[in-house]
């Protein structure tokens, strides 16, 4: 098994239904972040964790992803004969070169886990990333390689946590942990525990570093919380045979899964736009004095 982690996966199958009617025919993934889609910033932080290999685990209606990473050579010569090289540059590297990306199909909406182990054909015998492209996480340092710095510290998974509220631990897997010299080991893990139930208010977000040894556990998890195969439960059933270690990272997360924290998202990088951050706080600054 490799020391370094060149491959991602990006579970993109979801009917994204919490931002109906805008995703009946678009995936939430690529819902626009100012300029660009929720799916190439996914990318990005993962190409800049060391990716090379870009996995990407669709269902029926997301032909869109497919499209944003291929090439277009029409508007290429669009762009080049209208003389707008800027533009041209921006799309020309969506996918740097060196990067292949993966399409494999995940044929029933079985869970997060199962679309996981769709992905097992294409990762093989080596440790992978998974980005859930709805958890947008800005900090100086791109999350996923936080997490790669973490694998050759421990050389075992690790999972991306942060704090939150007792009462939202229903909407998260939950995780317990031994302080040790190297890190927070996890003792438990459980999905969406109610909040009196729940070991710890440290919540698994959308960032995780797997070992294949979770492709076994993820064949023989049966259907849990909500009918589907969770990659939670798979995780618990490793950390009987192997460590797995929980990570704070460093940064601001906003759950795009949901309207308001895409808002937020929204508001956070279009402030800092390079080209119209200035603009865009003058008039948001204009709104709020009218008040």
């Amino acid at each position: 098994m490799s020391n370094s982690v060149t491959a991602a996966v990006f579970p993109v199958a979801g009917r994204g239904t919490r931002f109906l009617p805008a995703t009946k025919a678009s995936p939430k993934e690529m819902l626009p972040i100012v300029d660009k889609p929720l799916i190439q910033y996914a990318v990005e932080e993962a190409v800049a964790a060391g990716a090379t290999k870009l996995v990407f685990v669709t269902g029926a209606s997301k032909r869109a992803i497919e499209d944003h990473f291929d090439s277009n050579p029409e508007l290429e010569r669009t762009l080049t004969d209208g003389g707008k090289s800027e533009l041209l540059e921006s799309i020309r590297n969506i996918v740097p070169p060196g990067v292949s990306c993966v399409y494999i199909r995940q044929g029933e909406p079985l869970g997060l886990g199962h679309a996981v182990l769709c992905a097992r054909p294409a990762i093989g015998n080596e440790p992978f990333f998974v980005h859930l492209a709805d958890d947008r996480i800005a900090g100086s340092t791109p999350c996923l390689a936080q997490r790669a710095g973490e694998y050759e510290r421990h050389g075992c998974s690790v999972i991306a946590v942060e704090k939150v509220p007792k009462e939202s631990t229903s909407s998260y897997g939950i995780v317990a942990t031994a302080a040790e010299q190297t890190g927070q080991r996890i003792t438990r893990i459980i999905e969406k525990p109610a909040p009196e139930n729940a070991p710890s208010d440290l919540a698994v977000v959308g960032r995780y570093l797997l070992i294949p040894e979770i492709f076994d556990k993820l064949a023989t998890t049966g259907r849990g919380a909500g009918g589907e195969i969770q990659l939670t439960d798979a995780i618990a059933d490793l950390l009987n045979e192997k460590d797995v270690y929980a990570y704070s990272f460093e940064g601001d997360r906003y759950d795009c899964g949901s309207k308001l924290g895409y808002l937020q998202a929204t508001v956070a990088f279009g402030l800092a736009h390079d080209s119209i951050g200035g603009a865009f706080r003058s008039h948001l600054q204009k709104i709020l004095d009218a008040e």
